[in-house]
């Protein structure tokens, strides 16, 4: 049985996992309308490894300009209602798609559906901290201090793209958490309770690795939605003083690093936002 959805999965130099990760979509007991892979530059054989192990999944090759653009690229191109996102170092567990598209059709107000999780660090199954602690409904709180619902876990309609934007391509990291403010602002979100994604994580090409203080990316995702007027007076009151207590916290580090330019800005946002 197929489905009225596209699966996207970005990807850069993770030939070496890229292959679990195909695998577990074709494995879903409800398959998808169209896989598509969106390699943003890989330099390490993934586009020769696609060509021959899976010749009949929608390829695109592109210069390396970073995740949200080759997630962009893929909602372009796909054609279908409903977008799925799996990450080229995840995976979904076989019923992953079949329950979240019933839940999509029981439910029909929602328009994000995502799921609980398994985390895998080296090889080793971990717990989940009370702060990772996933939830549907009226979230919008619950995304201010951290990114509370994972790319690969989701699937998203495309009415939430047309009216509230791509991923943010000018975003070197935390562009889930970014998208996830502006949909959840507006939308409540469905929850599965029920694990039906692996996340694997520990290894060296994690953005969380890459990029030192996270919290950069997420006060400038802040600063963009309370310039915007879909806040309620709640909701903008709550976004403020998170941004607030994060612009406090980089400031901090600055100091110490003697990092003149991180505190003028924060400084800067801290006044715009009295």
């Amino acid at each position: 049985m197929n489905s009225n959805i596209d699966v996207i999965i970005p990807t850069y130099n993770r030939r070496h996992t890229l292959g679990r990760s195909i695998d577990s979509v074709i494995a879903q007991s409800l398959k998808p309308a169209e896989i598509i892979i969106v390699d943003d530059g890989s330099t390490d054989g993934t586009e020769d490894y696609i060509n021959k192990n899976y010749p009949d999944i929608t390829y695109i090759k592109t210069r390396n300009k970073g995740v949200s653009a080759a997630r962009n690229q893929g909602i372009r191109q796909s054609r279908n209602d409903w977008l799925a996102f799996l990450d080229s170092d995840d995976e979904w567990l076989p019923e992953k798609l079949e329950k979240q598209v019933t839940a999509a059709s029981s439910e029909k107000d929602y328009k994000l559906i995502h799921c609980d999780e398994i985390w895998v660090r080296n090889g080793i199954r971990v717990n989940s901290k009370k702060k990772h602690e996933k939830s549907g409904g009226d979230i919008f709180l619950k995304c201010l201090p951290m990114c509370v619902i994972s790319p690969s876990a989701a699937i998203v309609h495309r009415v939430l793209f047309d009216e509230l934007g791509h991923f943010d391509e000018a975003l070197p990291a935390c562009e889930d958490y970014d998208l996830w403010l502006r949909i959840c602002a507006v939308y409540p979100v469905l929850y599965i309770n029920t694990p039906l994604l692996i996340k694997y994580g520990g290894h060296k090409d994690q953005l969380s690795r890459e990029y030192w203080g996270m919290d950069r990316f997420r006060v400038e995702a802040l600063s963009k939605i309370l310039r915007t007027n879909i806040l309620s007076g709640p909701q903008r009151i709550a976004a403020n003083e998170t941004l607030r207590k994060k612009c406090k916290i980089l400031i901090n580090g600055a100091e110490k690093r003697a990092n003149r330019n991180l505190i003028r800005a924060c400084r800067g946002l801290m006044e715009e936002f009295h």
